[in-house]
């Protein structure tokens, strides 16, 4: 199966404990990714929690949701995440974001993998880099402001450490 691998960086306004400890939280991706409308089933066990997150992908006036397993591992706090996806049709993407102290701020390299059938490579490349790139354009929208010391969420977004 063919695999494309790219990379981006965003420079963040946060210290990395404040942005992993965004990341790390699945409800988070709602809105994050443009495409995931809802996260379920949740589950943590040890450093791994597994969800399924829906995905909403747009088919001209009609729309599909597409269910899609994730796998988001914290392999080094405040320093690496890495997400696995299986999705319908034979996709499978890694998602791997890396943390760095920058400045007062926090420098975060987001590196994706993404295998899929020959059939649906062009549509998946294409989704998943236009993907990426709202995603860390909201990060850096939801990162505007500096989160004040002790927080973990940015400001206005205290519904993330909500336990429901």
């Amino acid at each position: 199966m063919p695999t494309d691998r790219f990379s981006d960086t965003v420079q963040l306004v946060a210290a990395p404990s404040a942005v992993y400890a965004h990341l790390i939280d699945p409800r988070s991706y709602v809105g994050l990714s443009p495409l995931v409308v809802a996260v379920r089933d949740i589950r943590a066990r040890g450093d791994e929690t597994s969800y399924v997150a829906v995905e909403r992908i747009p088919l001209g006036p009609f729309h599909w949701n597409n269910p899609i397993r994730v796998t988001l591992t914290g392999f080094d706090p405040d320093r690496r995440l890495v997400s696995r996806v299986v999705s319908p049709g034979g996709v499978r993407l890694s998602a791997t974001v890396d943390l760095a102290p920058a400045g007062a701020g926090t420098a975060l390299t987001e590196t994706i993998e993404v295998s899929s059938p020959a059939v649906l490579r062009s549509f998946v490349r294409k989704q998943a880099t236009s993907v990426q790139r709202a995603r860390l354009a909201e990060l850096s929208r939801r990162f505007s402001r500096s989160v004040p010391p002790g927080r973990s969420v940015p400001p206005g977004r205290e519904d993330l450490n909500d336990p429901a």
